[in-house]
């Protein structure tokens, strides 16, 4: 594999990840939109659009421009791109925590499909996700580009928690039938656990390689 082709294997990589949620969340907004069939699964959204709404529209832009923030070769060929870009994400991925919490506080969601467990992590997960935001905003500012990408990765991994749900639960559902209640609640939980532990072996990888990246030219000159 070429140098050029491992640098885009992360970005695709996370986009994939985020295709199962963004599919989803664009049938969502399109029933609401056409006025579809109001079922019992639906009816919250239908009698308050605005919270889904805003969280699926500003995830949606999160998950999928966030991913290509993640590639070396991007920032480095168009800087301006990269700092314009994260400007749209900050803001995006704000909303999308903020909106995520407004949705899990405001809606009567049934007790099979959160319980308190669940309704506790929604909440801690946005607010864990906007704060890691503004402080990454603040890093940069600051002109501390390595505090910077740390808390970036960390908002982005806790953005991405329904596309690692996907996974998690789609192997609980063929072990164990319908995946309701308490153990859903874990499950859930679990998926957001999966991607802060991988944030922060990113995180703690990524001095590592930026000097393997640093000597590699060196290494290369004749002795």
């Amino acid at each position: 594999m070429t140098t050029s082709a491992r640098r885009w294997r992360g970005p695709l990589a996370l986009v994939t990840l985020s295709l199962v949620p963004v599919v989803a969340g664009g049938a969502r907004l399109g029933g609401l939109a056409t006025g579809a069939e109001v079922t019992p699964e639906t009816a919250r959204f239908a009698a308050s659009p605005l919270p889904i709404a805003l969280h699926i529209a500003s995830a949606t832009l999160y998950s999928l421009l966030g991913a290509f923030q993640f590639s070396a070769g991007l920032r480095s060929r168009w800087p301006v791109w990269h700092r314009r870009a994260g400007r749209v994400l900050a803001a995006s991925g704000v909303l999308a925590a903020l909106s995520g919490m407004w949705m899990a506080a405001a809606y009567e969601i049934p007790a099979p499909l959160q319980g308190s467990l669940l309704f506790g992590v929604r909440m801690c997960v946005g607010a864990a996700m906007a704060a890691s935001i503004v402080i990454a905003v603040v890093a940069i500012l600051r002109r501390d580009v390595a505090r910077h990408e740390a808390w970036m990765i960390r908002a982005y991994a806790l953005g991405q928690g329904a596309g690692t749900q996907v996974l998690v639960l789609g192997p609980g559902a063929l072990l164990l039938g319908d995946v309701l209640g308490p153990t859903r609640d874990l499950l859930m939980t679990l998926a957001w656990a999966i991607n802060v532990v991988f944030a922060e072996y990113v995180i703690r990888r990524a001095p590592a390689a930026r000097r393997e990246a640093a000597l590699a030219p060196a290494a290369s000159q004749p002795g």
